[in-house]
């Protein structure tokens, strides 16, 4: 008997004990939305000069802009690098009205990616292609939070660096989110020659989806990647709700609008942010969409079964930080 006593109290005083340090956790991130120490600054590599920096609250001055967080992408990066701009120069080359940019923000890379980012700056000029250099480590999702405050697009879409998702799917998301804001602006096709209407104004989010990957996916991967994934889904499902299949694909596209409220506060700055993403949709509601997308493995990916811990721990501090409201909303972006 006085073992179980001691055993109950132990758990006890455990349970507590990890109560307490997600709600400290929690309060630490409540501020995690404001920038970080290190203000964005632009350089052209060919003038050595700086360029002034945009944000997400100055008016759109392209039509799209790309976001490509990398880590240590020294190899992956140039063959998405140069399929990307071929794609977006084909695209200028039919429609002059067609302008864009790519946005590299390199998280604290070890290796030789800054070098390889510059070298796509000098040969396609700085108006073009842009790098954010972060300094040090700070996760996926904070890379990708400071080039969407960065950038210059009326759309806005983020992509790996790997080049899993072909960037020429770019335009089932496009279509989809024309074709949701035309339906919120409550004008229909109409919407096209009404000079009121301007696609970066409406809030909307488009995610590109692997979902009908999955059947082939279960079948291929082993048993406790399925069992864990899974379970991770279900986390998912109970901390952002229903709706999105697929929250995870990198390839997700948002107008000038939903961008500014959605980056302006979320907290999260590694692999959970998409989830994140989700539940401040839903809070704004932004309408939401899923498109699916073709999607293939790349070598080399920063994911594995140790994050799996990581992703959970995050949602815990997420949730705990929004239904607490320690971590605040703000409406006034």
């Amino acid at each position: 008997m006085e073992y179980m006593c001691l055993l109950v109290a132990f758990c006890a005083i455990a349970i507590l004990g990890f109560v307490f340090v997600v709600f400290f956790e929690a309060y630490k991130r409540r501020n995690n939305h404001q920038h970080i120490e290190v203000p964005a600054i632009f350089e052209d590599p060919n003038s050595l000069k700086q360029v002034p920096c945009p944000h997400i609250v100055d008016p759109a001055t392209k039509y799209i802009s790309l976001i490509i967080p990398a880590f240590n992408e020294e190899h992956r990066l140039p063959g998405a690098l140069d399929e990307t701009m071929n794609y977006l120069q084909q695209r200028t080359l039919k429609d002059s009205s067609f302008t864009y940019e790519v946005v590299i923000v390199d998280d604290g890379s070890t290796d030789e990616t800054k070098r390889v980012a510059f070298e796509f700056v000098r040969k396609y000029t700085v108006d073009k292609v842009r790098v954010i250099l972060l300094g040090r480590n700070h996760g996926k999702g904070e890379a990708i939070r400071k080039g969407m405050l960065h950038s210059r697009g009326e759309l806005l879409l983020m992509l790996d660096a790997d080049g899993a998702t072909k960037v020429t799917d770019l335009e089932k998301l496009e279509n989809q989110i024309h074709v949701v804001a035309k339906s919120e602006y409550h004008q229909g096709d109409s919407s096209n020659s009404d000079p009121r209407f301007r696609i970066s104004d409406i809030p909307v989010a488009v995610f590109g989806s692997r979902a009908h990957l999955e059947e082939k996916a279960l079948a291929t991967r082993k048993w406790y990647r399925n069992f864990l994934m899974k379970g991770f889904h279900l986390v998912v499902l109970l901390a952002s709700g229903p709706g999105i299949r697929d929250t995870q694909c990198g390839f997700k596209m948002f107008t000038r609008a939903a961008a500014r409220k959605l980056f302006s506060n979320v907290r999260l700055k590694r692999w959970c942010f998409d989830v994140e993403l989700v539940f401040l949709c839903k809070r704004f509601k932004i309408p939401i969409s899923e498109v699916s997308v073709n999607w293939s493995e790349i070598p080399g990916s920063k994911v594995n079964l140790l994050s799996i811990p990581n992703m959970l721990w995050e949602l815990v501090l997420m949730s705990v930080g929004y239904r607490t409201g320690m971590w605040r909303i703000s409406n006034s972006t």
